[in-house]
């Protein structure tokens, strides 16, 4: 449960505000009393979320590059925020194969700007860094789900830059931030929801399937993913920012993934979403080898829901007909 004033009039500075999540953060944090600015690259994807929502008119919204830190320090001075929730990235682990140079700039010196904007601005309390279920050190056995305490590591350039951006803030936290701001860093599952329209995702890969009458070319049928509703991952970052407002007992690192239940593979996601259209699709298994992807990615977030009282409340069938509807 959220306080029920805590959120009125906090002043709150979103980076990647526009993106899928960043757009659900800030509906969000509205409908909780925020003042919310936002630091966003221009669109990506068609639809838009952030268009469609409305989301521009809930919020400050400034168009820039989190690699260029002259511009992000400016707009963070002259908004004096009260809390930071860094989500601007690539987010995308085929993108970072044809583009690694380019995805660590954004993850990794990017998440390095926000942080060092953050100690340059009195007013920042709090910080939320949000990487990825894909910094850990994955040897693809599935052996066990992942702990927060577990090594980093990254095979994929995508996975290996969230692993540098967690040890970017560890050493941001212990090196300047001894006592203010308080930074959290966080790593969910598969995020899915309606608005999401990203390339090479999933879920919207087989709506624009669909739409369009196309083929749906799918990398790794067997490969297991913990998949989630976005709104789920989104309370618990709401939820420790509350948390570590007056308490620096939860400056760490914190899971935010799904039940055991929503552990599903690639085909049987797909499965679930054609029963729910009720119209074949077709589907191209790749005849290549693929860019290499762990085969089995699954959360432990056992710490959030003991320290935290965070749980998921969304099964994974109602994640997904939400989407499709």
């Amino acid at each position: 449960m959220h306080s029920s004033n805590f959120w009125h009039k906090k002043k709150v500075f979103i980076t990647g505000h526009t993106g899928f999540k960043g757009t659900w953060l800030t509906l969000f944090l509205h409908s909780l009393g925020a003042e919310i600015t936002g630091y966003s690259s221009p669109p990506s994807s068609t639809p838009y979320l952030f268009e469609q929502s409305n989301a521009m008119k809930k919020c400050r919204s400034f168009t820039g590059d989190i690699t260029d830190y002259d511009s992000l320090l400016q707009v963070i001075k002259q908004n004096k925020p009260n809390i930071i929730f860094h989500l601007a990235a690539q987010p995308i682990v085929t993108a970072s194969y044809k583009n690694p140079i380019d995805t660590f700039k954004v993850n990794v010196l990017g998440t390095a700007h926000v942080l060092e904007a953050a100690k340059h601005v009195d007013s920042v309390q709090v910080m939320i860094n949000v990487t990825s279920d894909k910094c850990y050190e994955n040897d693809g056995t599935g052996n066990r789900a992942f702990k927060e305490s577990d090594r980093l590591g990254g095979h994929d350039p995508y996975s290996a830059s969230k692993a540098c951006a967690e040890l970017v803030a560890l050493s941001y936290q212990k090196s300047f931030f001894e006592y203010s701001p308080k930074l959290a860093s966080v790593r969910a599952g598969n995020v899915i929801g309606g608005g999401d329209w990203a390339e090479d995702r999933l879920l919207p890969d087989i709506i624009r399937s669909y739409l369009h009458g196309a083929t749906l070319n799918i990398r790794n049928p067997h490969a297991i993913r913990p998949w989630q509703h976005v709104l789920d991952p989104l309370h618990g970052y709401i939820l420790l920012a509350e948390k570590l407002w007056d308490n620096d007992q939860y400056i760490d690192a914190w899971n935010f993934g799904p039940n055991n239940q929503t552990h599903i593979t690639v085909h049987e996601l797909i499965q679930s979403v054609i029963k729910l259209w009720d119209k074949p699709l077709n589907i191209l298994l790749p005849t290549t080898l693929q860019p290499y992807e762990a085969p089995i990615l699954t959360l432990d977030s056992t710490k959030a829901m003991s320290e935290l009282g965070w749980s998921p409340k969304l099964p994974i069938e109602d994640s997904i007909s939400w989407t499709v509807e």
